[in-house]
């Protein structure tokens, strides 16, 4: 394989230098970037900019761009990146950019940079993020995290025919942001509870961030000890050493906080061992990693040591290597590590449903292979608060887009909000996962030992086949193709089979390439095998 290195050398932290400019060949697509952006790609025919420096967009982030005609380009530090008429333009670097052609393909683009930038270490997260519905109680219960609706909710899973599986206590389980103790008033004996959700088979996991409620005990310790983001107001060239210990209060969707500081090893012992305590007090299994966002580091203020605010975010996610079961939201260059990777919040819309796809197939493409697409029905909870105003079968569809993905994870209890139809077609949806499960468990431990996508984009596949802007279907591995219905009141819908003999879910057998339309009942997930590919 033939391999060209052209790399600039760029100092300068503030990202200045000369853009770079790469014409764009005749039919060439990229992708990569930001992943909360990921149903704009491929670039290449509309106009899009975006500056990855202190901005992940509230979910995973790289610096790598790769193309369907095998080139890259990769940094270890952010940069802006612009398509437009027919040119490529890199600009505002804060380090070294590396741009070169590895094969003729997307794939063999992204197995070259895997292989030399990010390589897998052939490790997983906890498996049964993977092997059995994840189940999370915030659509449920919001800010009102309580120990007996927790049990309920827990019981519910199991009276309703679902399995047991990772059950993700969320936000408010807490005294406050930084006070990681249960709230006595509303769970009142957190060890009896975990000793209960054990017994029924669940691990259970805890919502944590790195936010420090100011005027907190926790607070007032880790001021003392220099160990959060420290304020810089009139933005003088200040050191950590030299500077005041007033810590800075940052702005985030629940009021204003002070931020743990990642890069100082107090920080981080002192976080550890308040998870260590959960752990080792309740039998806490494992925790929900959420902020470390980029914007939540500006750089006019001083850290420990002298980063970049996606350094932090990607120091947040070295964190958590500790935890073998673990989701995250933000990220920066955590590609290749055994972290559960999540989708940011979606509404309860058919356009949001839309996203999932596209979405997840970046993550896999910017190296982020253990995936879940968010919770099914939606995440954002606002969309709930009229709990009379449900589309059942927005939460089915939705249960099927997932159900073959890595990762599936409810939130809004389906035995709740869905008639005896919809919620039998839900549970059939599981039954099928629970029976792919082995498929599925065989391409993620691919992933692991490989870099490849778990979940991959049709071109990734099937090159040169046509397959650059569709984002509708996918892949798992190599032989699985999904195509699950995402547009309302759709009893049909068209599927792009590429070349081979394929064999659908309802048992008839196909030859490609070909487009062919079939029906889709709301019970209906399609599926087709790869029996036998064609060269």
């Amino acid at each position: 394989m033939f391999v060209q290195f052209i790399t600039r050398a760029q100092p300068n932290r503030e990202g200045g230098g000369n853009p770079i400019v790469i014409p764009l060949e005749p039919g060439e697509k990229w992708w990569g970037g930001v992943v909360s952006e990921g149903e704009k790609a491929p670039f290449g025919d509309m106009p899009y900019s975006v500056n990855l420096y202190g901005d992940n967009k509230s979910n995973q982030a790289q610096p790598l761009l790769l193309s369907n005609h095998g080139r890259y380009v990769w940094s270890e530090q952010p940069f802006a990146f612009a398509v437009a008429g027919k040119t490529l333009t890199i600009s505002q670097p804060h380090g070294k950019i590396e741009q070169g052609q590895a094969g003729k393909t997307l794939r063999e683009a992204y197995q070259f940079v895997a292989h030399r930038f990010f390589p897998a270490d052939g490790k997983l997260p906890d498996t049964l993020l993977f092997t059995k519905p994840q189940w999370n109680t915030w659509i449920e219960l919001t800010y009102n995290q309580n120990q007996t609706d927790v049990l309920r909710y827990a019981k519910g899973v199991l009276d309703h025919g679902f399995s047991a599986g990772v059950l993700m206590i969320d936000d408010t389980w807490q005294d406050n942001y930084g006070n990681w103790h249960f709230h006595s008033g509303r769970f009142p004996d957190p060890k009896a509870m975990t000793n209960q959700l054990h017994q029924m088979g669940f691990k259970v996991m805890l919502w944590i961030c790195p936010f420090v409620s100011a005027d907190s005990p926790a607070y007032r310790e880790l001021r003392k000890k220099k160990a959060l983001l420290l304020e810089n107001p009139d933005q003088a060239a200040k050191t950590w050493a030299t500077a005041n210990t007033q810590p800075a209060l940052i702005r985030w969707w629940n009021g204003a906080s002070a931020v743990l500081d990642f890069t100082n090893p107090t920080a981080v012992d002192w976080f550890n061992a308040q998870l260590k305590t959960l752990h080792d007090t309740y039998g806490i299994d494992g925790f929900k990693f959420d902020a470390g966002d980029a914007p939540f580091y500006p750089a006019n203020t001083i850290a420990y040591k002298p980063v970049l605010p996606n350094q932090q975010t990607e120091l947040f996610g070295q964190f958590g290597l500790t935890y073998p079961l673990n989701e995250y939201r933000a990220m920066w260059k955590m590609a290749g590590k055994p972290l559960a990777q999540r989708l940011g919040d979606k509404g309860h819309t058919w356009e949001e449903l839309r996203r999932l796809m596209p979405q997840v197939a970046a993550q896999g493409m910017m190296g982020y292979a253990f995936t879940c697409p968010d919770m099914i029905g939606g995440g954002d909870y606002v969309s709930f608060l009229d709990r009379s105003n449900f589309d059942q079968d927005l939460v089915v569809r939705s249960a099927q887009c997932h159900a073959l993905m890595p990762m599936m994870q409810f939130s809004v209890a389906p035995w709740r909000i869905l008639d005896k139809e919809h919620l039998a077609a839900v549970q059939e949806t599981v039954a099928l996962r629970q029976r792919m499960t082995p498929r599925i468990m065989a391409a993620v431990r691919q992933s692991a030992n490989t870099g490849e996508p778990t979940m991959r984009h049709m071109e990734y596949e099937f090159p040169n086949q046509g397959f650059a802007s569709v984002t509708d279907q996918f892949m798992i591995g190599s032989t699985l193709l999904v195509a699950p219905v995402t547009e309302k009141g759709s009893k049909s819908r068209i599927v792009q089979l590429p070349k081979g003999t394929w064999k659908a879910d309802d048992g008839t057998t196909i030859t490609g390439p070909t487009k062919i339309t079939i029906t889709t009942p709301i019970n209906r997930l399609p599926y087709f095998d790869l029996m036998k590919p064609t060269n």
